[in-house]
């Protein structure tokens, strides 16, 4: 089988970063159609306009709705296409992000990036994640290629409230045991190839420099001061994180977000922290000893991560929502089988459950 590596054209981090946009920008188009949710449209509009230089004038902005459905998308999609717009800018989080995806895959246009929280790693990926209006996930989209440019100003993405950095730093947390495991299963990477054997060093190098640097790096959020900790956390949330799975592949801990994301109850919790719940169930699965997921529950209470089904926000019998997670995950996660341990639904549902006696621990 193939192996194949695939990646933004250009990535630029640091403070101050979004002084470079009209550079980048100028090689894509001259008519921007900047897509931005409300936050971040109202506190860098300016920014934007006057980083843009020329292009500035000719910008066209538009507020992303706040949930990136099938609807959004089209609606975008017809204000980018009435512009005549060149190059889509995509300016806030994860779901204004992936929207602005879809505008660029249906209409074959160039894309930069630039994230405005650190809180998955969508910003280096060519995957559309839809949902319904209930905020299930509904399908996942691909573009032929990732993005043009990802753009991270640092200095933005540590304004940002801690929790969607935590988040991010969950979402980060899983990809070198998820890339291990499609790895070892045989599974298939994003590009539908064979994992080659960089994703996994990457996805190693993930790994490191969360439990390296991510404590540290909550200590500068709360600063509001980017360190060397903070840059080194943000390059592994959104580049190494990025890279690592859509080129490694994934495994339980993200096929759980398909049933996470169908408990009302559960859905709203952040990506990040559904994939930090889904790792340890991953964990339990692998047979990992007590010792290791001992030390990564520690490590997720100290960062602020959910450990168990009612840190992600469940308040009933844990049995019932266990079976519907397990079920839904086992019929609609593409990837759920990428594991090299026995699993079928009801050792899905088991190790769910399992996870109540960590948070006891």
């Amino acid at each position: 089988m193939l192996r194949i590596f695939g990646s933004p054209h250009r990535y630029v981090q640091g403070p101050g970063a979004i002084d470079q946009l009209n550079e980048l920008a100028r090689h894509y188009g001259r008519y921007p159609f900047v897509v931005a949710d409300g936050v971040a449209l109202d506190l860098l509009r300016t920014k934007l306009i006057d980083a843009l230089g020329n292009a500035g004038s000719a910008a066209r902005f538009t507020r992303f709705g706040g949930e990136c459905t099938a609807a959004e998308i089209d609606r975008l999609t017809a204000e980018a296409r009435e512009q005549a717009a060149d190059v889509v800018i995509a300016v806030g989080g994860g779901k204004t992000i992936d929207a602005a995806k879809g505008v660029c895959l249906a209409l074959h246009l160039p894309l930069i990036v630039m994230p405005t929280i650190a809180s998955n790693d969508s910003p280096t990926s060519r995957l559309v994640v839809v949902y319904t209006e209930q905020h299930a996930l509904q399908e996942v989209r691909r573009m032929a290629v990732n993005p043009d440019v990802v753009l991270v100003d640092t200095a933005i993405i540590v304004a940002a409230p801690a929790r969607f950095f935590v988040s991010g730093i969950g979402d980060a947390l899983s990809k070198k045991f998820e890339a291990a495991q499609c790895f070892a299963a045989g599974g298939t990477s994003f590009y539908g190839a064979h994992p080659p054997f960089v994703a996994l060093t990457l996805a190693d190098a993930c790994y490191e420099t969360i439990r390296s640097c991510a404590e540290g790096a909550l200590e500068a959020l709360h600063r509001g001061i980017p360190d060397e900790a903070f840059e080194r956390t943000v390059e592994a949330t959104i580049l190494l994180s990025g890279l690592a799975f859509e080129n490694g592949g994934l495994s339980i801990a993200h096929s759980l977000t398909r049933g996470l994301s169908t408990v009302p109850e559960l859905a709203t919790a952040l990506h990040g922290e559904q994939v930090a719940f889904g790792l340890l169930v991953q964990l339990i699965l692998e047979r990992r000893s007590r010792e290791f997921i001992g030390d990564l529950v520690a490590f997720h209470r100290r960062v602020g991560l959910p450990v168990s089904l009612r840190d992600l926000g469940w308040s009933g019998d844990a049995t019932a929502a266990a079976a519907r997670i397990a079920q839904v995950t086992w019929e609609r996660a593409p990837y759920v089988r990428n594991l090299t341990a026995p699993v079928d639904e009801s050792r899905l549902r088991d190790a769910i459950l399992a996870t109540g006696s960590l948070a006891k621990a």
